[in-house]
């Protein structure tokens, strides 16, 4: 029961702005976003996004987390938004796979996460970090893991917030991953393995 309609492409460029639309548009109702103890009351591992503005991040970000077995992603309320085109392309379509809804500020996030029994772990560059080939040996059964921005990383909320803050080990003088390649990095390592799924 969906209507379809055909236009000529420079009609179709007109509406959009855009010479980018493959000749194909569609506009849809955006669902309500669930609420944060709704989404993840069942969840083991789940993605935290802080202030990440780049849609292309969030999108591979998205990808990994559909990939490798989070349940859900929580981002941030100065976050890029997750159905902004980019972000839906690059994710190959998991934004609309993967359930995912917006956090309140730290000073009430960390609270009801850890109401709901999750440990916070940031992902970031700390005196008083904890290596990630550390930290997955004994990795808590509920499992937060936040990002950070990718200029200037995660906030001094997030990081106090954070239960343990980790780092990835790097090599060669380089001292960090991208965003989205260092969330793949760490949701591999900290996922839920099979022998551990009820």
């Amino acid at each position: 029961d969906v209507p379809v309609y055909v236009g000529e492409p420079a009609v179709l460029e007109q509406l959009t702005g855009y010479n980018m639309h493959r000749g194909a548009l569609a506009a849809m109702h955006r669902p309500a976003l669930a609420p944060v103890e709704e989404l993840i009351r069942d969840a083991r591992r789940i993605v935290i996004l802080e202030d990440i503005v780049d849609h292309t991040n969030i999108g591979a970000i998205f990808r990994a987390v559909a990939g490798l077995g989070a349940d859900a992603v929580l981002i941030t309320p100065r976050c890029a938004d997750p159905l902004y085109r980019r972000s839906v392309r690059v994710s190959m379509g998991t934004v609309l796979q993967v359930p995912w809804t917006r956090l309140p500020e730290w000073d009430e996030a960390t609270p009801l996460l850890h109401s709901l029994g999750f440990h916070i772990a940031a992902l970031a560059l700390s005196d008083d970090a904890v290596s990630l080939e550390e930290f997955e040996k004994n990795p808590p059964e509920k499992l937060a893991i936040v990002l950070g921005s990718e200029g200037d990383g995660l906030s001094r909320a997030a990081l106090s917030a954070a239960d343990t803050t980790v780092t990835i080990p790097m090599l060669h003088g380089v001292d960090s991953l991208n965003v989205a390649a260092a969330s793949a990095v760490a949701l591999y390592a900290l996922r839920v393995r099979a022998a551990e799924v009820a």
